[in-house]
């Protein structure tokens, strides 16, 4: 691993990829399952952004419960990502996220880039 490689770390808080409105995300819908996709258009509320979103505390309140597809390590297998990518892909996911929810100049994305960079391999 590069001394300049980034690990990928969720920023708390932060709930961009919560924002699931289908016109957005539509290569990641494609990737799900047909029951997948069915799941997550029932996760949708009418302002785009998932039901399960507590946008005051910036927040998913059934994380623990969330579905795969809401779960980073699944990317991988979602997108036919190999393992030793799974960082890079997660943060370009990440990255793209952010700029659309938050903008390209957000606190927001200033602090995942900080969090990335200061983060340790999980590994």
């Amino acid at each position: 691993m590069s001394r300049h490689s980034q690990n990928w770390a969720c920023l708390q808080h932060c709930g961009a990829c919560c924002r699931l409105a289908p016109e957005e995300r539509q290569e990641a819908i494609e990737a799900l399952t047909p029951e997948q996709q069915s799941q997550y258009l029932a996760m949708v509320g009418n302002d785009g952004w998932c039901i399960h979103f507590d946008s005051g505390a910036r927040r998913c309140r059934i994380y623990a419960e969330r579905p795969d597809f809401c779960r980073v390590a699944s990317l991988c297998s979602l997108f036919n990502i190999p393992e030793d990518r799974a960082d890079a892909f997660a943060i370009a996911c990440c990255r793209q996220q952010i700029r659309s929810v938050h903008g390209g100049r957000s606190l927001e994305l200033r602090k995942f880039e900080r969090l990335i960079r200061s983060t340790p391999p999980s590994r």
